[in-house]
């Protein structure tokens, strides 16, 4: 089972926290290892940090974990430079201090008897699958995930060609993710940048060709997971309605606090008592697809 099922009070950590790697990728994207001890040790997928990116930078940044150790006590960020507070974030230096405020937000909660999760990450919200990804393999459970992911500008890792057989896309869209692959997870890529071995079409192609491969029984199984920009989502929860699956979305908003009390994150969402605002922080940023896409068209 995934998902963090705590209430948010008493499981947020403020913590020094001290950057041990930066990796930097084409098209200003950088992947950050940071000790953060008290976060790995709590952190679900879905879940993130919220970074002062600079003590002269007042407003904090918020950011997926992509990867969280416990044991050794690590937590992986990804981002795209996108303002100052990000781009000051991709000057750090092993060795570099900074204040972070994390995990916060209410992740993926995975059905055990749905075992064949779908996982769709667009750009920027690649991080949260990977994390649920590798949740699944370390679970007990017989989890068979697959995962899709889609970027218009080069993807943050040296895409190699897989091994892991596929009858359902023609032979020539053969590269992936290799981490993914050396875990043994099936991943797909898709962008209509035309790079080597990917599919030429938006993600939700890519899950329609793979939802249309799969026998009744099997879609019984399937469960859709996704982060991204929300036309994506809307995309990937039309999708899910279509083949009567499950699916559960993370919502990417701008935030001021992070941790609720400002409410500059909310969203319309449907609910047993009718539409409501939610706060993607800490209400979310996951929900049920259904739900956010129902309000917003109906509230």
């Amino acid at each position: 089972m995934t998902g963090n099922k705590r209430p948010h009070r008493n499981t947020l950590f403020v913590e020094d926290v001290e950057v041990r790697s930066v990796t930097s990728f084409p098209g200003a994207q950088y992947q950050l290892r940071l000790h953060s001890p008290k976060c790995a040790a709590h952190a679900s997928p879905g879940s993130f940090v919220h970074l002062q990116c600079e003590k002269s930078i007042l407003m904090r940044r918020p950011l997926s974990i992509m990867r969280a150790d416990a044991d050794q006590g690590w937590i992986d960020i990804f981002f795209k430079i996108v303002g100052d507070g990000l781009n000051s974030l991709g000057h750090k230096k092993p060795g570099d201090m900074m204040s972070s405020i994390g995990p916060i937000g209410q992740g993926f909660n995975a059905t055990p008897a749905r075992s064949r999760p779908l996982l769709i990450g667009g750009g920027v919200g690649i991080p949260p699958m990977i994390f649920l990804a590798e949740t699944l393999k370390n679970d007990s459970h017989a989890w068979q995930p697959h995962v899709i992911m889609g970027s218009e500008i080069p993807f943050p890792f040296d895409a190699a060609e897989t091994s892991i057989a596929h009858d359902w896309l023609p032979s020539n869209i053969n590269r992936t993710m290799p981490l993914l692959e050396s875990w043994g997870i099936p991943c797909y890529l898709a962008s209509l940048s035309e790079f080597p071995g990917t599919y030429r079409g938006y993600v939700t192609d890519v899950a329609s060709e793979y939802l249309k491969s799969l026998t009744k029984d099997e879609l019984a199984e399937t469960e859709v997971f996704s982060c991204g920009p929300m036309p994506m989502l809307k995309a990937v929860a039309e999708l899910a309605e279509q083949f009567d699956l499950p699916c559960q979305v993370s919502l990417e908003e701008y935030m001021a606090c992070g941790i609720g009390g400002c409410a500059g994150c909310t969203v319309l969402v449907q609910t047993d008592a009718g539409p409501a605002m939610k706060r993607v922080c800490v209400d979310g940023p996951v929900f049920k697809a259904a739900d956010v896409f129902f309000a917003i068209e109906n509230g």
